[in-house]
């Protein structure tokens, strides 16, 4: 296979749009452990906000108002997350498997009610590409980064403000000091229930734009299961950037590449299918195990119950 296949304009491209959805739930997650809880739900919450957003677009004509749909979406399941775990202590990594559960239930019933297949909606209005004349000046860079979704650039934002209020704010400091010492922080004055249920429900709206963004900028119409076990690949790339905004983008980059990968090789027809499908999965395994080396998360995930 040639160098030129793999790394031309398309391929990077292809790149970019893949690693999308994985940049918004990867940050999501971030921001939900940094509060001190796992959102093992990232994957429903990506499939509830994909179908809410088609489910709009489809009744009102507007991807826009699909787009609000899909994040209000994230934000409910992000705010029934944050209550049951941090108000009445429930298990977290129960909790993450029943929104994943009825992601799928959830969706197939509605899909099959409007459209009559459990497998499939009809084709929507998608998220226009956006063409801005001052990129065509840059080389290499402009065309590269030309003609995507506003999505795309929205993910670029936020892995950018993540970093900078994780790091340089008052309120991510109080926000790391809350998941790495609750107790600390509410000697300090800081309202740990709070600050944990806003973050949870932050993170949870971000995972749910990259749901949006599989519905509405990628597909235009929904699918049963279209997430595809991204919402689990994000996790991997949380956790393989340390929990940091940088870190999550860029092992996004990288698992957006090998799902770029396997579409390439998929359409030269060098591998049978099969071998093909498992690639980014394949890559995702074998990064958490060579290469992450210690990972110490930056909380023990317990409740925090005040005395």
């Amino acid at each position: 296979m040639e160098i030129g296949v793999l790394f031309n304009l398309s391929m990077l491209q292809a790149t970019i749009r893949m690693a999308t959805p994985l940049t918004f739930a990867a940050l999501g997650g971030m921001f939900c452990e940094r509060a001190g809880v796992v959102n093992i739900g990232l994957e429903g919450i990506m499939l509830n906000s994909a179908f809410w957003a088609v489910f709009a677009t489809h009744f009102s004509g507007s991807p826009g108002i699909g787009l609000l749909a899909g994040v209000l979406s994230g934000m409910a399941l992000g705010a029934i997350l944050a209550l049951l775990t941090v108000k009445y202590y429930a298990d977290q990594i129960v909790i993450g498997t029943g929104i994943n559960i009825f992601g799928l239930g959830f969706s197939a019933f509605v899909c099959q009610k409007i459209w009559g297949s459990r497998g499939a909606s009809g084709v929507v209005a998608g998220l226009p590409p956006l063409h801005f004349s001052f990129l065509d000046k840059i080389p290499y860079l402009g065309p590269l980064l030309n003609n995507n979704t506003i999505l795309v650039y929205i993910s670029f934002l936020a892995f950018i403000l993540s970093h900078y209020f994780l790091f340089y704010t008052p309120w991510g400091l109080r926000l790391r000091a809350v998941g790495e010492n609750p107790q600390s922080a509410d000697t300090a004055g800081i309202d740990v229930h709070l600050y944990k249920m806003i973050f949870v429900t932050i993170g949870s709206t971000l995972a749910g734009l990259g749901g949006v963004f599989l519905s509405l900028a990628h597909l235009n119409f929904f699918a049963w299961g279209m997430t595809s076990g991204r919402g689990f690949i994000a996790l991997a790339a949380m956790i393989f950037g340390k929990w940091t905004p940088v870190g999550c983008f860029l092992a996004s980059l990288l698992f957006g590449f090998a799902d770029a990968l396997q579409m390439r090789i998929q359409t030269l027809g060098i591998l049978p299918p099969q071998i093909i499908l498992l690639l980014p999965y394949l890559i995702t395994i074998l990064v958490l195990t060579g290469l992450v080396g210690k990972a110490t998360p930056p909380s023990d995930y317990k409740p925090y119950i005040k005395k």
